[in-house]
């Protein structure tokens, strides 16, 4: 197997000599760093590393990072990546004045992007998802979750849960798919919700069982979308098809999803924007990872999620993108670093925590990703040279990743 050896780090971020799951509550401020640091890959596997003196002498490959630091790839663990068109109209319209909300009950929003990807060809899809891969790796992005939910149809569904099926099979890096046809009751069905429901229930989940085509499902629990009854009844109904819950909720009103994700035992709950006190008792009695996504309340001009109430009380948090054409148009996790530290008063060792070893675990990969560690994959970026881990979220504006490593090999 090729090897390859990155040496004179300035300071290797995220290092596991026993590999933690995950980081939790004031345990997300440790984030372990050794400077003067190498590391070794063979394959696709992280075989050695440690301080510069003990660095092996010879490699297929070696690379100096004199100045720079060596990060595990991030792992965004809630996407919309497939998608077909843009939506900078409703942008413009929300400048104007009109709420999310809005725009949804005049049939734009989620509704406007089932219209156009139920339009548009498999094949398109899956070029312009590749696309949109290829550039979150040059962000950094190592592992990703990407959700279904614009197809609002048993066809529409199928055909984007194929497309991230076939993006597991030709992307570089890992993907996790979440079935999301509980995104919005459809036009068609507005006057029919339970009809919906029953078409998700009978129709969409068997067919998706029979083909494999997610690994989780997922509901919006929103006043424009599903109530936490109706969210309960597809949580059950996916865990019978062997599908774990990954909950959109509290984007914009508390209304009892996080209570019924927490009872089924949810892998993560995401959003957040709005969250009182009683609902932060409940995650804290629950493994339930509370996943924020600043870059969607940064483009909505919305309430940013209480992370550091949170994180007080001792709650597990990730930080995702929510990479989508309408409320949040960016996969780049840099961002949402500078965001989380900035307007929710994370600090950068809880942040990159966030979004490397608790984003991994809110996917269920944390045996292979989200930190340094001997054995797993080698997904890492090297920075340019920069003084400090704060320096990342700070500077913004500035693009300070150097190189991207994936599975190995430089990208």
């Amino acid at each position: 197997m090729a090897s390859l050896l990155i040496k004179n780090i300035h300071s290797l971020v995220q290092t596991d000599i026993s590999p933690r799951r995950i980081a939790k509550g004031k345990d997300m401020q440790h984030l372990p760093v050794i400077n003067e640091a190498f590391l070794l890959m063979e394959g696709d596997r992280i075989m050695e590393f440690g301080e510069m003196y003990a660095c092996p002498e010879r490699a297929d490959t070696v690379i100096d990072a004199k100045g720079k630091m060596v990060f595990p790839c991030w792992c965004d663990s809630h996407t919309h990546l497939v998608f077909a068109g843009s939506r900078e109209q409703e942008f413009a319209d929300r400048l104007k004045g009109m709420s999310y909300e809005e725009i949804a009950r005049r049939g734009g929003g989620i509704q406007n992007s089932a219209n156009l990807l139920n339009e548009t060809d498999e094949e398109v899809l899956l070029k312009q998802a590749l696309n949109r891969i290829d550039e979150v790796i040059g962000y950094g992005t190592g592992a990703i979750e990407i959700k279904s939910g614009y197809g609002l149809s048993v066809e529409g569904e199928l055909k984007m849960l194929r497309v991230i099926q076939h993006l597991k099979e030709i992307a570089n890096i890992p993907i996790k798919a979440t079935f999301l046809g509980a995104h919005v009751v459809p036009q068609a069905y507005k006057n029919r919700r339970d009809e919906y429901l029953d078409l998700i229930i009978n129709t969409m989940l068997p067919k998706i069982a029979d083909e494999g085509l997610a690994d989780y499902i997922d509901v919006f629990c929103e006043k424009v979308a599903f109530n936490p009854v109706e969210t309960e009844r597809l949580i059950l109904a996916g865990e019978r098809f062997g599908l774990k819950a990954k909950i959109h909720t509290n984007q914009f009103n508390s209304m009892g999803g996080i209570e019924a994700s927490v009872k089924n035992k949810a892998l993560s709950v995401d959003h957040l924007e709005v969250v009182n006190d009683q609902e932060i008792s409940c995650l804290k009695e629950s493994d339930t990872i509370a996943t924020l996504l600043p870059t969607a309340p940064f483009f909505l001009d919305d309430p940013y999620p209480p992370a550091r109430k949170l994180i007080d009380a001792g709650l597990t948090v990730a930080l995702a993108t929510d990479y989508n054409p309408g409320s949040s148009p960016s996969g780049r996790m840099p961002f949402v670093l500078s965001l989380a530290c900035i307007k929710m008063k994370m600090t950068p060792e809880e942040a990159v925590n966030a979004a490397t070893l608790n984003g991994a675990t809110a996917m269920e990969m944390e045996h292979d990703h989200g930190s340094i560690a001997e054995g797993k994959v080698a997904n890492v970026f090297i920075t340019k040279e920069i003084p400090s881990i704060a320096f990342l979220p700070y500077a913004f504006g500035s693009d300070l990743i150097d190189q991207v490593i994936i599975n190995g090999k430089p990208v």
